[in-house]
């Protein structure tokens, strides 16, 4: 009786959830009907966002208060115009900003001028991206690739209003981090239907292929993509199958404990807000192969001109996980795109483009209620909604075992070799698991099978015969 109560629950729950959804994007065909729908509500944000953003600027500089986090700013802007606004050819609607001097200090922090997020922003119109995911959200980019412009359902955008303190608090300790940065939160509100916007950084240069994208949660049920998201021409990937397409990434000692002590970091901050479920975006560019066998560059828009690196500070990859300003600069170049250079288990070279995404999801009742009744049906642990410690945990543990890898350098190798009392070199990996040996002629070596076995074996080999 108990679990046919909870499948009820269940259902009326998800029914709800779909019902806010469909409201939401019947509710942009409503605002913004016809053909134009698109281009209207571009050049609405467009309108909106240089409206308030120019007025902002003639607010003095100041120290943000808690007061501010909680400020929302209303303008009315007629199709006609006004004496404070422009006429304008969409139908009547009115812009709020949420918090717009905690924002603007966000902006600062990561080195955006008011004149450069108006000028990418407004400047040239949006491209308008498809929804990799189920969230139903309109994804639209700055041509300049810069900031990425999301539509959030109400319980998000409410929520990131709630996180806006402990946000602050977070990028005033360490700017450097693997989270979305927060440029911006607006609603557009007409007919009465609220849409609601996030400016986010943009995690993927559309200047570079990426010839594999992998949505990573740490989770195995029901983590493989689907037969219709094979079939597109840039596919995005899951855990499952991660695992059957490579044997991990690997990086040098450095980058694979900064990127590590960064995940770790960022796991631990969305766990003291209590969010689970989030993801980590990752895009694979393999340099050796042909732009031809990934997605085509440029794909959602551009003139085709080779763009140069983002500005914006600690945008990139590389930058976000480097402790050391300078160091960082020393990676980002044009060459790089701010990716992080890795190598396959074949040993081809990689730049690697990741961010963590979706963390607008917190641990309350409805989660909480998802995850009984998934766990009544399958392995509890192994579904993507879990308790946000757990979920933490496991996150990281799939990321370090599974995903990144160190390789170890040329001298570290050599100076584990130790000389017998007849021509044999012994090697040994304390990380390994499992042993196995190969024989060459004149030498035995024994090795073991662990996270860095292959790439280890053909150094041990030109170790032996040069």
């Amino acid at each position: 009786m108990y679990f046919i109560d909870m499948v009820h629950v269940y259902v009326v729950l998800i029914l709800i959830g779909f019902m806010e959804l469909c409201f939401v994007l019947i509710g942009v065909w409503v605002v913004f009907p016809s053909q134009t729908t698109s281009s209207a509500l571009k050049g609405a944000i467009q309108l909106g966002i240089g409206y308030t953003v120019g007025n902002l600027t003639s607010k003095p500089d100041r120290d943000v208060l808690m007061q501010d986090f909680y400020v929302v700013e209303s303008v009315f802007l007629p199709s006609e115009g006004s004496n404070l606004t422009p006429a304008h050819h969409y139908p009547d609607f009115r812009f709020k900003t949420y918090a717009p001097l905690a924002f603007r200090y966000f902006r600062e922090l990561f080195g955006i001028k008011p004149d450069d997020y108006l000028y990418s922003i407004c400047n040239e119109p949006l491209i308008e991206l498809s929804n990799p995911g189920a969230s139903g959200s309109l994804f639209y980019l700055t041509s300049d690739d810069e900031f990425i412009i999301k539509t959030v359902q109400h319980k998000e955008a409410e929520f990131l209003q709630k996180l806006l303190p402990g946000y602050y608090m977070n990028l005033n300790q360490n700017p450097r981090t693997l989270l979305p940065k927060f440029y911006g939160l607006y609603c557009i509100q007409s007919g009465g239907v609220n849409i609601r916007l996030v400016v986010m950084n943009n995690v993927l240069p559309r200047s570079v292929t990426m010839h594999y994208k992998y949505d990573l949660k740490g989770s195995t049920y029901k983590r493989r993509a689907s037969r219709k998201e094979r079939e597109k021409a840039c596919p995005v990937y899951k855990d499952l199958d991660f695992q059957d397409m490579h044997e991990g990434l690997y990086f040098d000692a450095d980058t694979y404990n900064a990127l590590m002590k960064t995940l770790q970091r960022d796991c631990r901050v969305l766990e003291s807000f209590k969010i689970m479920d989030y993801s980590l975006l990752l895009a694979v560019h393999v340099l050796d192969q042909s732009p031809k066998e990934g997605c085509e560059p440029g794909q959602a828009g551009g003139d085709g001109k080779r763009p140069v690196a983002q500005r914006v500070l600690y945008s990139t990859a590389m930058e976000s996980i480097q402790g050391d300003g300078k160091a960082a600069e020393a990676h980002t170049t044009d060459d790089t795109m701010g990716g992080i250079p890795a190598k396959s288990h074949k040993e081809e070279k990689l730049l690697i483009f990741l961010g963590i995404i979706d963390i607008l999801q917190s641990y309350r009742f409805i989660k909480k209620l998802e995850h009984s009744w998934k766990a009544l049906v399958y392995d509890g642990d192994s579904v993507s909604v879990h308790r946000p410690g757990f979920y933490a945990n496991r996150f990281l543990k799939f990321m370090s075992t599974s995903v990144f890898r160190k390789t170890l350098s040329k001298s570290a190798i050599s100076s584990s070799l130790v000389l017998c009392d007849r021509p044999t070199i012994t090697l040994s990996i304390w990380s390994a698991v499992n042993g196995f040996k190969l024989y060459f002629p004149k030498y035995l070596l024994t090795a073991m099978s662990g996270d860095f076995a292959m790439p280890m074996i053909r150094h041990w080999r030109s170790l032996c015969y040069d």
